[in-house]
């Protein structure tokens, strides 16, 4: 599912336009994104939770060469599914 498919769904089980049913979505994941960066976790019991990861600085390789290169620290999203929503997967 792309995100004008989660739009259309999001318009048709709320019966809203697709216009409202987009500014919906929107409003949604720019608040999962404000609260990560913000709060460092947005937690939405039974679907899962969204927290940022400390990577540290470490050693790679550069695949075409061979090379051995340094890869700075960065953060990363992790994101980790709550119960609810790996049971519906594992059906």
């Amino acid at each position: 599912m792309n995100k004008q498919e989660l739009v259309e769904m999001v318009a048709k089980e709320c019966e809203m336009s697709k216009a409202n049913g987009e500014k919906a979505v929107n409003a949604v994941l720019n608040g999962i994104k404000t609260g990560v960066k913000k709060n460092k976790e947005v937690r939405l019991i039974g679907f899962g939770s969204f927290t940022i990861k400390a990577r540290k600085a470490r050693k790679g390789r550069n695949p075409q060469t061979g090379a051995t290169i340094n890869i700075k620290a960065s953060k990363a999203i992790k994101f980790t599914p709550g119960q609810d929503f790996k049971n519906i997967v594992n059906k």
